[in-house]
């Protein structure tokens, strides 16, 4: 059985490495990713914030995924001013396929919920099918595709 949790200061080498995992995982989805260590999340302003919420799951009190809700202002013209944003989600590659994204998902829709928000969010490339399965099965949709052009 898996136990979900608030992130705390003490998991903060733990997550540092699970962000390095999400970078690997990403960086054949990225032309202009710079080389060796880089930084994605600001770990601890997910912990402290009041308005995120960083999760860990833990499989006999070792932690295996996590994954964050952050309630930010949404554009002036949408009827909704506010929206959860999802991100950081990993989950380690020895649990993936047992359902723990899906569980990492459903626990932050929820956490937007008790906080009145009605519209979630999150990003994912476009080549990344499997991250794309994952999220269609929780229920989300396509929305828009960002563009890019290498100019120089």
């Amino acid at each position: 059985m898996y136990i979900v949790r608030s992130a705390n200061i003490s998991d903060l080498e733990k997550l540092k490495e699970f962000e390095q995992g999400v970078i690997e995982a990403e960086r054949p989805f990225i032309e202009r990713i710079k080389d060796g260590k880089i930084h994605y999340y600001d770990i601890v302003d997910l912990i402290s914030n009041p308005d995120s919420e960083l999760i860990i799951v833990e499989d006999k009190n070792i932690p295996i995924a996590c994954g964050y809700a952050k309630i930010k202002n949404s554009s002036t013209f949408f009827n909704h001013e506010k929206h959860g944003y999802l991100g950081f989600m990993y989950v380690d590659p020895q649990y993936r396929g047992q359902g723990i994204a899906k569980l990492i998902v459903n626990h932050l829709i929820d956490w937007c919920k008790k906080r009145d928000i009605d519209e979630i969010q999150l990003d994912v490339y476009a080549d990344n099918l499997n991250a794309i399965k994952s999220y269609e099965k929780v229920g989300f949709k396509a929305n828009k595709v960002e563009m890019r052009l290498a100019v120089g």
